[in-house]
């Protein structure tokens, strides 16, 4: 393995290499899009790495990301996965959310590795938690014992680390997906999605119960969604579109389900085409108004300005909120009559949220920075990885 402490020429044409492990290839437009900003800082910084990238369908993530190499890690053994990772000059964990209960030591096995063969690991804005089980507390605290840098992408995410007894220093970043760029749509593509001449449109997403949201009930969350989606098509004459950010048929499954509940289902559908997480970025500018559940769906419409309300079903989406300095309203306290009221109220305050964003949105893509610039001085052997600025 070559040691961390290089320098390569200018215009060298070989440069360090870089493993990036995390929840990749899932075809989940909010890991897509954390990983595509996370290329696009290396490529800027490090022109010359050779980066890999761990992957859950490495032929997907080869055509989408234009990597250099791409690995199959949920195909592969442990013992197969080892030349892949002992070759590297720094293994990035991250970002997402990935330390929680279900899978967190799944995808600590390549953190393991590395530190078995001497690989430098950063934990790259990860999120954390639920972290309750006892015995993946244990494992999460061994696995980040003396690993390079621990960064996680909310406040939320650090006390949950330090509650299972991380002695590492956590410092806060934020999530990598603020420094995603919109790309164009495909030619006619409002057409397509029958959004040609719509003069207000509201997108709405959902999210399946799962490993990831545990406490969510289905039959709650479709009926409170389909009452204020009705309420927004009656209230502000606005057509209604769901927007899937998973490619499975789950989030597609659910948004059917909630428009199934609706009383005005003739003004609402559901977004067909496949697209990139830029073009879905770039697609949130012809929108008035968001809700949504899903943590990147809301950090598209921060992003774009777009004036939102968010459902927290889980601590980083009340995370996000709180940085940005907007008020959460919680999913299992909140009636139809309660959540239209918030609807209500936050499309009157659209300018105001406007306001918030404009001011809240460039400080956390500073902190977003900031993790690139850590990587780097683990990757060049600095001493020290001095901390940031406490969050606001």
């Amino acid at each position: 393995m070559a040691g961390p402490g290089f320098c390569t020429p200018p215009g060298a044409m070989s440069g360090p290499k870089i493993g990036i492990t995390g929840s990749y290839g899932g075809m989940n437009l909010g890991d897509e899009a954390i990983l595509q900003s996370m290329l696009e800082q290396l490529r800027r910084e490090l022109p010359h790495a050779e980066i890999t990238v761990f992957s859950r369908n490495a032929d997907d993530t080869k055509r989408r990301h234009k990597v250099e190499r791409a690995v199959p890690v949920r195909k592969l053994s442990r013992a197969e996965i080892v030349p892949e990772i002992e070759r590297l000059d720094l293994l990035l964990f991250g970002g997402g959310g990935i330390l929680y209960d279900a899978e967190a030591r799944v995808y600590l096995r390549e953190v393991l590795v590395a530190k078995e063969h001497g690989v430098p690991v950063m934990l790259f804005a990860v999120g954390a938690g639920p972290l309750k089980d006892s015995t993946v507390q244990e494992a999460v605290r061994e696995a980040l014992d003396g690993v390079a840098a621990i960064t996680v992408r909310e406040k939320s995410a650090q006390q949950c680390l330090e509650e299972c007894g991380v002695h590492h220093d956590v410092i806060v970043t934020a999530d990598p997906a603020l420094l995603l760029k919109p790309e164009p749509l495909p030619r006619n593509a409002l057409k397509f999605e029958g959004l040609e001449g719509r003069s207000r449109v509201i997108a709405m997403s959902v999210r399946e119960p799962g490993v990831a949201a545990p406490d969510l009930d289905p039959h709650v969350y479709h009926a409170l969604l389909a009452n204020a989606a009705d309420f927004m098509v009656d209230r502000f004459d606005a057509d209604v579109l769901f927007v899937p950010m998973e490619h499975s048929v789950l989030d597609s499954q659910h948004s059917h389900a909630v428009i199934a509940g609706m009383l005005r289902a003739q003004r609402a559908r559901v977004l067909n085409g496949e697209y990139t997480s830029g073009q879905v970025l770039g697609m949130m500018s012809r929108f008035t108004f968001v809700v949504g559940m899903r943590l990147h769906f809301l950090i598209f419409a921060a992003l774009r300005g777009v004036p939102f309300v968010a459902l927290p079903y889980a601590g980083k989406v009340s995370g996000f909120l709180e940085d940005l300095k907007l008020p959460t309203p919680p999913i299992n306290l909140v009636n139809p009559g309660r959540l239209c009221a918030h609807l209500d109220q936050s499309f009157d305050d659209r300018k105001a949220v406007k306001g918030t964003l404009a001011k809240s949105v460039p400080a956390l893509q500073e902190r977003a920075r900031q993790t690139i610039k850590i990587a780097l001085e683990v990757l060049n052997g600095a001493k020290k990885i001095d901390a940031l600025p406490k969050a606001a």
